[in-house]
């Protein structure tokens, strides 16, 4: 399951669990061990480990 999506910078992905601002959608900044996400809703920016967002991750949307 956890080579589902293939992961890049500037992809939007759509988690499980909403942001408390409301948004569920993050704007990928920085993809490694660690993800640097930035929610589309309030522009906050959070590190993650990957371990993380590949099992919260719902869906995927690419650059184009």
């Amino acid at each position: 399951m956890a080579g589902r999506f293939e992961f890049g910078v500037g992809d939007v992905i759509w988690m499980k669990k909403p942001h408390p601002c409301g948004s569920n959608e993050w704007e990928i900044l920085r993809v490694g061990a660690d993800f640097r996400l930035k929610c589309m809703g309030c522009a906050h920016q959070v590190m993650v480990p990957r371990k993380l967002v590949e099992k919260n991750v719902r869906k995927i949307h690419k650059k184009a």
